[in-house]
């Protein structure tokens, strides 16, 4: 779960500085057969709908889920009642996004860049913009730590060719602002994300099922790789591996893929699957009761009620 501890403004405020759409009103739908103590609790709701390509759901820890849209290069903000607005127009071509212990907004931006927004202001800051005197490749999805250090992903997707960086790669930057290379034998790294104790990184590779698991030495210093978990894929498919993660209290992962959310135990057990409408592409926990599942899927943004709450990385100061 993403969290913030600052809110720029009330909800007043926010629905004065956007742009309300057009959304279509929060509605149930069926749901797969729940997962013993995870849930969902209830059916499917579609948020919202008519996006390009929907990313990045990150909570901001009090009011409002952001996500963006990559192809209109905009981020969305919503709120409980299911309005969304704009909150930056011209975003760039936007991925993943996090809240830091500063209240910032970062993002991965896929033209080459780490970025941050100051959430009060809309003042945009670049993080990491380069390693090794070149661009990153297409900056894909990130997990912050409890030292304030990012770890992200710079995949191929949308990157130029060849790739600038020449592979496809892990990095971390952290909370003084070096960059360091920290995985670089990922297949298409894509999502990425923390155990609760911040002792193991997951790398989620999308052009394999097998996703990797690193242990954490220190803030960006790694050990041996070892297979964490071995996705189901749909007939002919048998390849396919994860967009982006998120976590619960108990350390159960929830991977996005073709099949919907496959949810795995700490140990790296199969526990289900959470069937989405849309093939999903991210997601993360929210709500005031830490128990909705926000999930971005194609066109759309959906929700679950769930039997347990996300976690909350330390970040807070």
């Amino acid at each position: 779960m993403r969290q913030t501890n600052r809110m720029a403004g009330g909800l007043r405020q926010f629905l004065c500085f956007t742009a309300w759409l057009v959304v279509a009103a929060p509605r149930p739908a069926a749901a797969a057969e729940p997962i013993p103590n995870i849930g969902p609790a209830e059916g499917v709701v579609k948020v919202a709908t008519g996006f390009g390509f929907t990313e990045g759901p990150a909570w901001d820890g009090k009011a409002l889920l952001y996500f963006t849209d990559i192809p209109n290069a905009r981020i969305h903000a919503v709120n409980a009642a299911g309005e969304t607005a704009v909150f930056v127009e011209e975003s760039g071509p936007c991925n993943g996004l996090m809240f830091n212990r500063e209240g910032e907004l970062v993002a991965c931006n896929m033209g080459g860049q780490l970025v941050a927004w100051n959430v009060a202001t809309k003042a945009k800051s670049v993080l990491a913009g380069e390693f090794d005197g070149k661009r990153f490749n297409a900056p894909n999805d990130l997990v912050i730590d409890a030292a304030g250090g990012i770890y992200f992903t710079d995949p191929m997707f949308r990157a130029p060719q060849p790739l600038p960086q020449g592979v496809q790669a892990v990095y971390y930057r952290s909370a003084d602002g070096k960059v360091s290379r920290v995985v670089e034998d990922s297949p298409a790294p894509n999502g990425v994300l923390l155990s609760r104790d911040e002792k193991t990184l997951y790398v989620l590779p999308s052009m394999s099922a097998e996703m990797q698991a690193y242990p954490v030495e220190s803030p960006g210093q790694l050990g041996e790789m070892r297979v964490f978990c071995k996705l189901r894929n749909p007939p002919g498919r048998a390849g396919g591996g994860c967009d982006g993660a998120t976590i619960d209290e108990h350390g159960n992962l929830y991977l996005t893929t073709a099949l919907g959310l496959q949810v795995f135990s700490p140990s790296g057990e199969a526990l289900g699957v959470i069937e989405v409408p849309e093939q999903p592409s991210n997601c993360t926990f929210g709500g005031t009761d830490g128990k909705t599942l926000y999930v971005t899927a194609r066109t759309s943004l959906y929700s679950f009620k769930m039997l347990v709450k996300g976690h909350w990385y330390a970040q807070t100061k």
